[in-house]
């Protein structure tokens, strides 16, 4: 038998020592005698690009998950050669090359080690597949914790976790259970006080080993593809969740409507099934604003088309909905029905967009139509091509959003539940396989719908909504955390999995309220409401094949719950489109868990259930049944209970009494909380006065509110209005100062200020330095006063 050495499995392999550098602008290469190259990126001061080859040159550099509008710059560079080792430093960090192995360390500027290599770069060769499975080590601190990773089902600190990252159907999930649906290559680590992140930008499915392996060592690697990441250095995580949903891109400002609250099921279906649910809506006054309709709308499942028998004039049903509020949203799938008479079908056949397997044929794999062919949306021509399909729905229909569904991709009666490995993509001009396609293909999908509902919907807003995503896809779509189950697990994965999301800079997410498969006790259905109104996207979503899930199919205590919280959050909309309008425009996730709120106080690094919901509430949901409280640890600083006005001091743990139609919510201290009036869908009421929830502090505090017309482009040219107050609270005074920037004038022309937790008796007020008559304003002593908005500062005192 003759051998081939060159064949031969070889293990893992190294960089050996490095022979020469150069600098060009920002980057710096480091060539080694064994022709592996390090070209080591200095975006900004404090984010820094690391990418190897092996094989003495790179590819084509190119992302799907970089926003490419995004502009870098550093303010300080500066590269020196030691005996042992290169140093680069900006003007945040310092960064070692070892000259013997390209092992690399990073440190602050006071030398503070943040991370380091373990055996660094590796790789072993993949004689399968050709090109290489790219490995990369660091050695781990005593006590660092690990947080990110999007959509994960496991507590929120990863440490001594070994997780996967490849988009998979995973109905009826449990906790544990990897990979699902979404892929985030993002993590941030946490040591002595000092916040990093790692971007790990490779499609191919990859692995993060959180200290699981080995004790001190934390590891990643792909199947194929380039070492490709970046490193975001804090210290505050605040700092690295910014950087890096700054790197990947964020979305643009949804209409206010979408931030309402959304029923769906699969499936509502025929229309007057639908007019019975929308009515019975305004009916019970449970608020809501949008309804969707799942697969059965279509003729034979077909997509882009109508069942004749069960919606025989969408055009009318669309427009009746509407004016009764509700803004119709569908679901359409990647699965193209293989039918020589289906028009769409035609048309990509005539035009070549389907995907292809390795040896010519068209990929077929059965979904719900049957036996289907499937788009290539890594082509930007077939990505035009979708996007021009939606002229009917959106523009002639009239329906308002579009849910893409499994476009994991998944397929129906095959072992991998996916496309076979060999399926061709063009990718965008770098053609490849499904290997490395797999994880993108659900967020190009979302990518040219969004782009042929925006087309379509303008001068309004888009919305699209995907179950499968890749890092940057919330530059396109708003996200849901896919098939879950009507269990108490499920309601306590559901508030991780949507706090994880927000830091992993896919922020605008939810989760089905109650449960999608299985049938939930009022009691469950009940508590997930109570959780799911402080999540940034709201709807409740159910299997048919498991009963009846709206907030009537259970007894009359849950109906008043759910319009109760429902309400609430339909109150709480000026405070979440201002937590959506500092998404897009800072980077600031809209949830925060205790972590990030604060990660100085060791106590926050293993809490999963508190959350920061915007800047200034604190929720806690109840996870358990028939509870009456529950402890839950209070963060540093000042408090008022929500539903009791006590106030609280932070930092430690307490117990807090609930009722069934409560769960613990506490309002920062000085905090402005704005509020609008309840109303049954967004825009249905115009209204004369803001209601401003100010809770007293001693000290200051800033708190902001953004608003625009609720939809369409116009705040894109300055036509917004943020403002920004600040209360100043002492033993007897109290000041508001208020500047507002931009030129939306609000119809309202009041501002309802309700003082709580006023430790004294008021005695005068001024506003804009003139005293005031009390008989002049309408004021109740200690409660509230009602100033006209053009206000810029008021003084109250009392004695």
């Amino acid at each position: 038998m003759i051998t081939n050495t060159s064949l031969e499995y070889k293990g893992d392999l190294y960089p050996s020592k490095i022979v020469s550098y150069e600098q060009e602008g920002d980057s710096i290469f480091f060539n080694t005698d064994n022709k592996v190259i390090l070209r080591v990126t200095i975006l900004r001061d404090s984010l820094i690009r690391f990418r190897f080859t092996t094989k003495g040159y790179f590819s084509n550099d190119f992302s799907y998950a970089i926003d490419k509008t995004q502009l870098h710059g550093y303010n300080f560079l500066e590269l020196t050669e030691e005996e042992t080792y290169f140093l680069i430093k900006t003007s945040k960090v310092k960064c070692k090359i070892q000259k013997a192995d390209l092992r690399l360390s990073i440190y602050d500027l006071n030398d503070l080690l943040i991370l380091e290599d373990e055996l660094g770069f590796h790789w072993e060769e993949s004689y399968e597949y050709g090109g290489n499975i790219v490995k990369m080590s660091k050695s781990s601190k005593d006590g660092e914790c690990f947080y990110g990773l999007g959509d994960k089902a496991t507590q929120m600190n990863l440490k001594g976790k070994r997780l996967e990252n490849f988009a998979t159907d995973q109905y009826a999930y449990q906790k544990e259970q990897d990979p699902l649906y979404k892929v985030v290559p993002f993590y941030i680590g946490l040591h002595n006080k000092q916040s990093y992140g790692i971007f790990f930008d490779n499609t191919f499915r990859t692995f993060f080993d959180f200290c699981q392996e080995r004790r001190n060592v934390t590891s990643f690697w792909a199947e194929g593809g380039e070492m490709n990441y970046y490193f975001i250095y804090g210290p505050q995580m605040q700092d690295v969740v910014t950087t890096y949903t700054d790197l990947t891109g964020k979305p643009e400002l949804p209409p206010l409507w979408v931030l309402g609250y959304h029923q769906c099921k699969w499936s509502y279906y025929p229309e007057s099934k639908v007019k019975e649910i929308t009515s019975k809506f305004r009916e019970l006054k449970i608020p809501c604003d949008a309804i969707y309709l799942d697969i059965d709308y279509m003729e034979g499942f077909r997509c882009f088309t109508w069942s004749k028998e069960y919606f025989p004039d969408p055009k009318r049903m669309v427009a009746e909905l509407a004016e009764d509020g509700f803004k119709t949203v569908v679901i359409i799938d990647p699965g193209i029905k293989i039918d020589k008479d289906y028009w769409v079908y035609k048309e990509a056949l005539e035009k070549d967009y389907f995907c292809k397997r390795a040896d010519g044929p068209y990929m077929k794999g059965k979904v719900w139509p049957g036996e289907c062919n499937f788009p290539d949306y890594t082509n930007p021509v077939v990505r035009e091509w979708w996007a021009g399909l939606f002229k009917e729905l959106i523009s002639d229909i009239g329906v308002k959003g579009v849910w893409n569904d499994m476009n994991e991709p998944a397929v129906m009666e095959v072992p991998n539940k996916t496309f076979p490995m060999d399926v061709r993509h063009v990718y965008d001009g770098n053609p490849c396989s499904h290997r490395k396609a797999h994880n993108i293909y659900g967020t190009q999908m979302a990518r040219a719908t969004y782009h042929g509902v925006k087309r379509f919907a303008y001068p309004k807003r888009p919305f699209v909504i995907t179950r499968s995503a890749y890092s940057g896809a919330q530059r396109y779509t708003s996200s849901w955390t896919g098939d879950n189950v009507a269990t108490w697990e499920h309601l306590w994965i559901a508030n991780i999995q949507v706090q994880r999301m927000c830091i992993s800079g896919m922020g605008f997410t939810g989760s089905d309220i109650g449960g999608f498969a299985e049938q939930p006790t009022g009691e469950l259905y009940a508590r997930w409401i109570q959780l799911g109104v402080f999540h940034p996207f709201c709807r409740t979503h159910s299997s048919g094949d498991h009963g009846n899930q709206e907030p009537w199919a259970f007894d009359e205590e849950v109906i008043n719950i759910t319009r109760k919280f429902v309400s609430l959050r339909y109150q709480l909309l000026p405070y979440l489109y201002t937590m959506f309008w500092q998404y897009i425009e800072e980077g600031i996730p809209m949830l925060k868990p205790l972590v990030y709120y604060d990660q100085d106080d060791t106590q926050t690094h293993y809490r999963n259930d508190e959350f920061i919901f915007g800047n200034q509430i604190l929720v806690c949901p109840i996870l358990e049944p028939n509870a009456v409280g529950r402890r839950m640890y209070i963060p540093r600083g000042e408090w008022y209970n929500y539903w009791t006005n006590e106030f609280s001091i932070g930092g430690r743990e307490v117990w807090v009494d609930t009722k069934f139609d409560e769960i613990p919510v506490f309002v920062k201290a000085g905090a402005i909380i704005p509020k609008y009036p309840v109303q049954q869908y967004v825009g249905e009421l115009e209204f004369d006065e803001l209601t401003l929830d100010l809770y007293f502090k001693i000290g200051k505090e800033k708190s902001v509110v953004y608003e625009d017309a609720q939809d369409g482009y116009d705040y894109k040219k300055g036509r917004y209005s943020f403002l920004s107050f600040r209360t100043i609270g002492k033993e007897k005074e109290l000041i508001i100062q208020l500047h507002k920037e931009g030129k939306y004038d609000t119809p309202y022309t009041k501002y309802k200020i309700n003082l709580i937790g006023l430790p004294f008796k008021v005695t005068e007020i001024e506003i804009d330095n003139e005293k005031v008559e009390f008989n002049k304003i309408e004021f109740e002593a200690n409660h509230f006063l009602i100033v006209d908005k053009e206000f810029s500062e008021l003084h109250i005192t009392g004695e």
